[in-house]
This record gives C-alpha cells, structure tokens and sequence, in this order.
C-alpha cells in the first residue's frame, strides 16, 4: 500500500540511517571529494535502513508499474512516507552540512531503482551555479544492495566536476573520450582526465558534485533489482537546478523538520 508523505511518523528520523554516529566527511575523504569529485563510503548504511529502504524502493516501483507513470521515480519523497522523512533526519543533514557547510536546501530525492537487464545510462552532468565556484550542489546517493562494475556499476571522471560543465552528454565510453573528455587534465593534478568504474558492496554511500560526469553500466539480465536513491542539497543563492522535482503542495506542505530546507533562498 502506498504510503503518504503527509502522515509522516517520526520513527524514520529517529532511527540511525548511517553506521557512523556522527557521519562526517574526515579531511582525507572531503579532500578526495573536491580532487575527484565524488567520495565512496562503504558500508555506511544501518542495517534497519537498508531494510526500510528496500521496502519503500519497492514501493516507488510498484507505483510505477501501477500507474504507468515516472512520476513517484522523480517525486519519490512525495510517495513514501519513510523516504519523505529522510529529508531532515539529522545524519543525512550531518553527512550534507560536512561537504556543503551550515546552510543548504534540500533539492529533490529520485528513486534509481534498477532492475535485471536495465541498460544504465549514457555519460552526463548536471546545472548549478556555472559561474558561482563558492556554491555547491551536493548529490547523495544510497545504494541499499551494493553493485559491480560490470553490472549496475557507477562510471566516473574525476576532476570532471572542477569544469563546471552542465552539458556534458556520450552515449558510450568511446564516444566521450573521443569527444568531450579528449585533452582534458584535472586542473589541480595536471594528470589528463579518465574514466574510473566503481564496486559498492552492500549498504554503501556515493557523494558526489553535481557537475561531475557519470554513467552507469548495464544490469546483468540475471540479476535482482539494484535498489538505490538519491537525496540531493545544496548552498543557496542562485536558482535551484532543472531536477528540483517538488510539487507545490509538496513545498506548502512540507514533512515536519523540513519547513527551512525547502526555502529557495
């Protein structure tokens, strides 16, 4: 049965989502990020949380199917109650705070669900703040079950993100280091740019800025759903990005906690 945001129990921000008590970037895993773009934390996930999760990713699913709509995939916090009370749990807000500093927005939360034989996704990146380097947009990403490079696997381009390039689009491998990754050097190493495949085992957690590229490999046809999701924040002061998928009853509305995290600016 699907769950409504609106009757919000508290139990979801009560109960620990992250195996650190106190989930901080340390300075080794920030540094890592702002060179390369994105952090892996392994194993991070609360046991109960990947439990929860796994039943409210279920859920956007069966809505989908239902509904033959990808509307509770890109509004997935307005479908679910318990994804809905992630939004302000405090670890989550700890884990933001440490990559993005004390004041953030939350922007949108998008199932990324991905069943056996999925295709994954072509290369790309994503808008914020072009020109506004001291502005951050922070993605987070669950992954409940883990994945391999060969099946499910996130793809990445460290030091992409210190381009600040929103349009960055291949359909393959070959396709963007013939095109847009052709000549590039990270701006801090000099080392000329590369692509880098990923393995997550269970319960792990991806940061990751928003313009940096990324890609994902096929799904073995074989294979059981990977259950995923991402929750994305960021610094105010330009506008939010083209995925800030939040309805207006949603934002009017808001979950108990959230009412300040909501606000444009």
């Amino acid at each position: 049965m699907t769950q409504q945001a609106t009757n919000l129990s508290p139990i979801s921000r009560a109960a620990p989502l992250f195996v650190p008590e106190e989930p901080v970037l340390n300075r080794e895993q920030k540094d890592r990020l702002d060179r390369d773009g994105h952090v892996l934390l392994p194993g991070w996930l609360a046991p109960d949380a990947r439990m929860c999760l796994t039943e409210a990713l279920s859920d956007i699913d069966a809505q989908v199917a239902a509904t033959g709509s990808n509307r509770p995939q890109r509004y997935s916090a307005e479908h679910n109650a318990y994804l809905a009370g992630l939004i302000a749990h405090p670890q989550l807000l700890t884990l933001a705070r440490s990559a993005l500093g004390s004041d953030i927005r939350f922007d949108h939360c998008v199932a990324l669900n991905r069943g056996g034989g999925d295709q994954g996704i072509g290369w790309h990146s994503h808008d914020y703040a072009e020109d506004r380097p001291d502005l951050g947009f922070l993605r987070i990403f669950f992954y409940v079950n883990g994945f391999t490079a060969d099946d499910g696997g996130l793809k990445v381009v460290p030091g992409s993100h210190r381009f600040r390039d929103p349009a960055i689009r291949a359909a393959t491998d070959e396709e963007l280091a013939s095109g847009w990754l052709r000549g590039k050097s990270h701006p801090d190493t000099n080392a000329p740019l590369a692509i880098e495949t990923l393995d997550a085992p269970e319960g792990s957690i991806v940061l990751m800025w928003t313009h940096a590229a990324h890609a994902v490999t096929p799904r073995r046809p074989d294979s059981p759903t990977r259950w995923s999701v991402v929750y994305a924040y960021r610094n105010p002061g330009a506008p939010p990005s083209a995925a800030r998928w939040i309805s207006p009853a949603f934002e009017q509305n808001p979950p108990p906690g959230t009412e300040s995290l909501m606000r444009l600016q």
